[in-house]
């Protein structure tokens, strides 16, 4: 009898808590809690908040389907040149009418909703605080939630998740989503940001954040699906347009993106399911129409060039929560960086330095001289130096960094020239370069997009006045044209 007990001794401690975990277990299941089980689950259901997640969750517990990731499309076939030459200054002719540049008018800014310090997290009384590119936002998020668990890690673990999740009271959470998206003015990337953080703060479990993340999405009507890879959770997010760099999949002429694996490796074949969440098929748009309303961290810097001994300087002022926000961004479609705005006072500033050096002279003078500005206040470097990945940089983020390449300095001088002289502007991409397309009554170097003429202007051809195109890229056809929004 000793000897059995000194045996039931060295397997306890041979197994520790897991034992116990199987003792309890199994003490569980004979004490008739299969049928505890079955009639929690069938609870489950009659307690979910939204019809919706009754029929979704037959879906989650359908056979799922095999997928392979398509091959990831890359911004640029051919890797962009590591230098760029010099071109022979040409003395530009001074044609077109002169110029005057209209300063924007004095418009009110919405105030930016003052938020508690870090340093004062606790006063906000919620749940789970964090800094939002300078912005602390707080959730309260419901027990329910907290402890809801991808166990075991296979289909029926994601099931059991959605149950406990749709069951719990998620419905304030949603609605301080979508009031923080309201009053920081977030497009659909800052949502994408937001849900992201508050779910790794919810959980340390990357699975069970996904999940979370997955769950909050469907309820905000964007059209996004989980699946499995290796056991592990894979969140895809359906976009109508191209997202570079990026492993996606495709469900029925949908293509869905793994954000999490930007720029990193691919994810491979994985197991998930056909059907959207009823009613939530939005796609994530990644355009930057208006500018996020972030908390102010003002930083200024001074740019500037020398052309013919003579120095032209300004001083910018810029909001560091926003440049980090920006340089977050995925490799979206050109159409995003080329449409998104600079900040107001930024603009203003740059505008009315410019318009000293142009007012009064010839438009070919003046569009000259910006496209001199782009060129020669920045050193030139590729992004994989730079970054050790390909970024193309919003106009601000062009104006903040030393180093910038071809695209980046085409962004910029397109929204200037657009926003200066009203002119209609294009971007011109080549296999491994980008350049600028102005709809101008001018001569020179030009190319046809439809039955338009534009004559070219390269803002990294340095030196190069309007009409004047790299030698390398005049007889070669355009790959496409990026087209700008008035």
């Amino acid at each position: 009898m000793q000897q059995n007990k000194d045996g039931a001794h060295k397997l306890f401690k041979q197994f520790g808590l897991f034992s116990v975990s199987i003792i309890l277990g199994s003490s569980l299941l004979s004490a008739g809690s299969f049928e505890d089980f079955k009639r929690s689950q069938a609870e489950n259901f009659k307690q979910y908040k939204d019809e919706r997640d009754v029929a979704f969750n037959k879906y989650l517990k359908a056979q799922w389907k095999a997928y392979s990731a398509k091959k990831k499309v890359e911004v640029y076939d051919t890797p962009k040149p590591k230098k760029i030459p010099q071109a022979n200054p040409i003395e530009i002719k001074k044609v077109g009418p002169k110029v005057n540049i209209l300063m924007p008018k004095k418009v009110l800014e919405p105030a930016v909703k003052t938020i508690e310090k870090p340093t004062k997290i606790v006063e906000i009384k919620k749940d789970i605080n964090f800094d939002f590119f300078g912005t602390m936002v707080g959730f309260n998020v419901d027990r329910s939630i907290k402890s809801a668990n991808f166990y075991p890690t296979n289909q029926k673990g994601i099931a059991s998740y959605f149950d406990r999740v749709a069951s719990s009271e998620y419905a304030e959470l949603i609605e301080e989503i979508k009031k923080i998206k309201e009053d920081l003015k977030l497009n659909d990337w800052g949502v994408y940001l937001l849900v992201t953080k508050l779910s790794k703060h919810v959980y340390n479990i990357e699975d069970n954040s996904k999940l979370l993340s997955w769950f909050i999405f469907n309820k905000l009507g964007y059209g996004v699906k989980v699946g499995l890879a290796q056991k592990h959770v894979v969140l895809m997010h359906y976009s109508n347009k191209m997202i570079y760099s990026t492993p996606n999949y495709t469900f029925a002429n949908k293509t869905f993106y793994v954000m999490a694996n930007y720029a990193k490796g691919n994810v491979g074949r994985l197991y998930s399911y056909e059907q959207d969440y009823p009613g939530s098929t939005k796609p994530l748009d990644l355009s930057l129409k208006n500018l996020p309303n972030l908390e102010k961290n003002q930083k200024t810097k001074a740019i500037g060039f020398k052309e013919n001994n003579k120095e032209f300087k300004v001083s910018i002022n810029y909001n560091q929560n926003l440049i980090d926000f920006m340089g977050t961004y995925p490799q979206a479609d050109y159409q995003t960086f080329f449409n998104a705005p600079l900040e107001n006072e930024t603009y203003k500033q740059l505008a009315k330095a410019i318009k000293k050096q142009v007012d009064g002279k010839k438009m070919s003078e003046a569009l000259n001289f910006v496209l001199h500005f782009v060129q020669k206040s920045f050193n030139y470097e590729m992004d994989d130096q730079q970054f050790g990945r390909e970024k193309v940089m919003f106009a601000q983020e062009t104006l903040y960094f030393e180093k910038s390449d071809c695209e980046d300095r085409a962004v910029l001088f397109s929204y200037l020239v657009k926003e200066l002289f009203g002119i209609a502007v294009v971007g011109v991409k080549y296999k491994d370069h980008m350049a600028t397309g102005l709809y101008i009554p001018m001569q020179g170097d030009f190319v046809k997009s439809g039955s338009k003429k534009f004559i070219l202007a390269d803002p990294t051809y340095i030196n190069s006045s309007i009409g004047q195109s790299m030698p390398k890229y005049k007889p070669k056809k355009p790959e496409r044209f990026i087209m700008l929004k008035n």
